[in-house]
């Protein structure tokens, strides 16, 4: 009986539902071997020879295939088929051989589907293979240069800058592209602009815009009205003059469908329809995919194979008839150049399964595969057919001219299903209709709107635009858009901020730091060209270690020549390189170095082990300090008054903005600080708010029964706390409004406190009321979702799971609960075999396959 290896439990799951009791389906959880994150893993010494190690959570896997490989002597690698699964395969099978699990009469053999249907994998079963040597020496090698640039330029940012985390060779270029962005932004220098708009009505009372296209019969351009001035003389000119429509011209167009989804593209429309970031749109497309609903979703490809070409045509014809559907199938060409980007496009495995027929999926799935069925129907429906108007209206004397366009949808083809979305806002004045114009009729004047504009900054990437940038540029891959993304996230080196994404001073600073040091590593053309070096690799038209060799000699001479600089010097060319944004103009016009508390000194760039900051050359005879971001800049610190001798300061730290009196001192290293609470805002505080922090805990006043009471914010929110003469240890009782911390009164106060007591430990406090009762868990106890402090959970025994953000709790259904309790219990503590089950075989062991712990996440070429 067969073996058959997958990476994850869910995968393992629909797979032995396909296969059935004749085959040993188990799941690898991802990878099983990585490089050691030590020295020598990569030994360049000796032709780049690589030490793998079996992670301490892969062990417990690998002994239960090389267990069923005991009774089962045959293997079928069946990972994704991509150079990532590829590369798990080729680790799985190592890995065995050295287990000796494999032995000479195994049969080992690699099989590939491109969707978890039947069909397919009763096709691939069919149709095996090896292990495909090219596939896996293009990981080699971009795994060896993931570990050579990481582990070797980390240190470097540790040493030099103080507060730097790590840098990565897809990831520093990314960085880049965010930062670069935002120094665009910062030296934009707006321009003023104006247009004016006319209301005109036909002599039917129809109105319609137009806009002045000819002022004093000159035509304008876009900065041709620059100020106020002239756009009232444009206004004059129009009100004076009579408007006769001088001609209407419609010319029929069409509008062609967008082509499948492959991977970049899905996140880009994820991203902008339903504001899903890379990471959570891949995470909802693994499960559709490892449920068998949609084809595999990391891929370069959008060309569709024949078959799902023909059952999208019959889709189409049976809900809408035959007017959708083009004469002959609309063909895509595919954009990939070798095996590991030629896969199909990412559609749904049967056509005729609509969204509405997968109503049991959680929120985010539902909607990617609502997505991802429209696109893959409007690709093979009939194209849009348009007519495009465009009148223009003049003056007598061809001193003034207007022009309306508009459009009629003479057939809507594929816009009956999907229309692509858009990036940015943008007003298209085509997407207008218009009524019905005669040429040589008068308009009439109804309105003349002068409108004051400034050219705008280049937009702040979101997590769609950034992907499409990068596949532009040819930086990264499929499998690396949204690991990449999710680690400058992770690092602090961006936030993510109403979707935008905005470099952190620290990531400015790596930014910097690489620009200067190591330009040449963290540059478009050069990373686009390591990409297509690798992909020739994994094409078989180059040797990995060729590639490797001609990079590890030129960025080992760099390492070398940057690793001798002495901190100051590294920290006077950051200190040039940032000056506009560390030291930005003063409104007074004083030198914005020199220090503003001592008055004499010059502030430089200096480090710390938290990190970078700015401080006063003349320490210690001054301290000043203020964090890169500059006096002022985004708030991050500024002093709000002066209370007596003490300053009071606005900071932000680790775990949020803060306000402190003074700043330390030998005698003062802790000065009185408070943090902000949760719904108070760092750019509305003052000196009178501050104050009010820093004065609690606030007494209200003293308990009728003895003892004081008083309000303050924890770890928790706001809260009373007060102690019995005759209690151990104070009552805390939650204040729900941040505002009672300074405006309980006694009355309220007492209540709530004997509210506590008598619902408190020992004293008949009522339990909890679920959310939502789901049943009975399949090993025993109700299951419920509840309300908790952080959110909704999943409650089951003493399993307490939370809920993720993006589900609805009447939205989770007992399988779902089930399977996030398993999870939760998982890690929590691994289960213990009972007696009972030490009878069964390991036969019968082994064929057990389990959906309570999540698939592993693969490992990218991002880090």
């Amino acid at each position: 009986m067969p073996v058959v290896v997958v990476e994850s439990p869910a995968k393992a799951k629909t797979i032995n539902k396909y296969l059935g009791s004749d085959y040993t389906v188990l799941a690898s959880y991802g990878h099983v071997r990585d490089l050691p994150p030590k020295d020598g893993s990569v030994d360049t010494e000796h032709d780049f020879a690589m030490t793998w190690e079996i992670g301490n959570d892969s062990r417990k896997h690998v002994k239960a295939i090389a267990d069923a490989l005991k009774d089962d002597n045959e293997l079928i690698l069946a990972t994704d088929p991509d150079r990532e699964g590829e590369a798990i395969s080729w680790h799985l099978e190592e890995a065995l051989r050295k287990r000796r699990a494999i032995k000479k009469d195994t049969p080992v053999s690699r099989v590939v589907f491109n969707a978890i249907t039947k069909s397919a994998v009763t096709e691939a079963m069919q149709n095996p293979r090896e292990v495909d040597n090219d596939l896996v020496e293009a990981y080699l090698a971009r795994r060896a240069l993931d570990y050579l640039v990481g582990f070797n330029l980390s240190p470097v940012l540790w040493r030099k800058l103080p507060g730097a985390r790590s840098a990565g060779r897809v990831q520093s270029v990314c960085l880049r592209l965010i930062v670069e962005r935002e120094m665009e932004i910062e030296a934009f220098n707006p321009r003023e602009y104006w247009s004016v708009k006319v209301i005109l009505s036909t002599p039917r009372g129809q109105e319609y815009e137009a806009r002045l296209t000819v002022l004093g019969g000159d035509k304008l351009d876009k900065f041709g009205i620059e100020n106020e001035t002239q756009a009232e003389l444009a206004v004059q000119a129009i009100t004076s003059r009579d408007l006769t429509v001088q001609s209407v011209e419609a010319k029929p167009g069409s509008r062609n469908p967008s082509a499948p989804f492959m991977t970049s593209t899905l996140q880009q429309e994820a991203s902008r329809k339903f504001g899903m970031g890379a990471r959570q749109c891949m995470n909802a497309a693994q499960r559709l995919y490892e449920a068998g609903y949609i084809t595999y979703m990391r891929t370069d490809g959008i060309d569709m194979a024949p078959e799902a070409v023909m059952a999208t045509r019959e889709e189409i014809e049976r809900r809408y008839g035959k007017d959708y559907v083009p004469s002959s199938p609309r063909m895509y060409k595919n954009k990939a150049k070798n095996a590991q980007e030629a896969h199909e496009c990412i559609r749904p495995t049967d056509m005729s399964r609509d969204p509405g027929q997968l109503a049991k999926l959680e929120a985010d799935q539902r909607k990617l595969y609502d997505l991802i069925w429209k696109r893959t129907i409007s690709c093979q429906m009939e194209a849009a057919r348009l007519e495009r108007t465009t009148v223009n209206i003049g003056s007598g004397d061809g001193q003034v001219g207007l022009r309306a366009t508009g459009q009629v949808v003479l057939f809507d083809g594929f816009l009956r299903v999907y229309e692509e979305g858009r990036d940015d806002d943008v007003v298209d004045d085509d997407d207008k209709r218009l009524p019905q114009i005669m040429e040589g009729e008068k308009a009439d004047k109804r309105s003349i709107s002068p409108e004051q504009h400034f050219t705008q900054p280049p937009p702040r990437y979101t997590e769609a635009t950034l992907v499409k940038k990068m596949e532009e540029l040819g930086i990264g891959r499929p499998s690396t858009y949204a690991s990449v993304i999710t680690t400058i996230q992770d690092r602090e080196y961006v936030r993510k901020d109403k979707n935008r994404l905005f470099p952190e001073d620290k990531g400015r600073i790596v930014t910097i730091f690489l620009l200067n040091f190591f330009r040449k590593y963290v540059g478009y053309d050069f990373t686009a060209q390591l990409e297509e070096q690798l992909d020739d690799v994994s094409a078989g038209q180059r040797d990995y270690k060729d590639v490797l060799a001609r990079f590890w000699r030129d960025f080992s001479a760099a390492i070398a020549e940057t690793s001798e600089l002495r901190i100051t010097e590294v920290l006077d060319v950051l200190d040039d390189a940032l000056a506009p944004q560390l030291y930005p103009p003063r409104e007074d016009g004083s030198d914005p170095r020199i220090c503003p508390k001592c008055g004499t000194g010059k502030l430089h760039l200096k480090t710390s082990r938290t990190g970078g900051f700015v401080g006063c050359g003349n320490y210690p005879e001054c301290n000043y300090t203020r964090p890169i971001a500059g006096e002022g800049a985004d708030g991050d610190e500024r002093m709000l008054g002066m209370d007596g001798e003490d300053e009071i300061w606005l900071k932000a730290g680790r775990f949020g903005p803060y306000v402190q009196r003074g700043e330390p001192t030998p005698e003062n290293k802790k000065p009185p600080r408070a943090s902000l609470p949760r719904g108070w805002s760092k750019d509305d505080m003052d000196l009178e708010k501050a104050l009010t922090l820093l004065s609690l805990p606030r007494e209200i006043g003293q308990h009728p029964d003895g003892g004081t009471i008083s309000s303050n914010f924890g770890r928790f929110g706001p809260y009373l706390m007060h102690q019995l003469p005759d209690e151990a240890k104070p009552v805390y009782a939650n204040l729900k409004d941040p505002n009672d911390v300074f405006e309980i009164g006694m009355n309220r106060a007492v209540e709530l406190l004997a509210e506590k007591r008598a619902n408190g430990p020992g004293r008949g406090r009522a339990a909890a009321k679920p959310l939502k009762e789901l049943g009975e868990h399949p090993d025993g106890g109700a299951i419920n979702v509840m309300e908790g402090r952080y959110g909704p959970y999943v409650k089951w025994e003493k399993v307490n799971a939370t809920l993720p953000k993006d589900v609805d709790p009447t939205d989770v259904t007992l399988e779902m609960a089930v399977e996030i309790a398993n999870e939760k219990a998982a890690k929590k503590k691994p289960a213990r075999k009972t007696a009972a089950k030490k009878t069964a075989t390991k036969k019968t062991a082994a064929k057990k396959t389990t959906a309570k712990k999540p698939a592993a996440k693969k490992k990218t070429d991002s880090e």
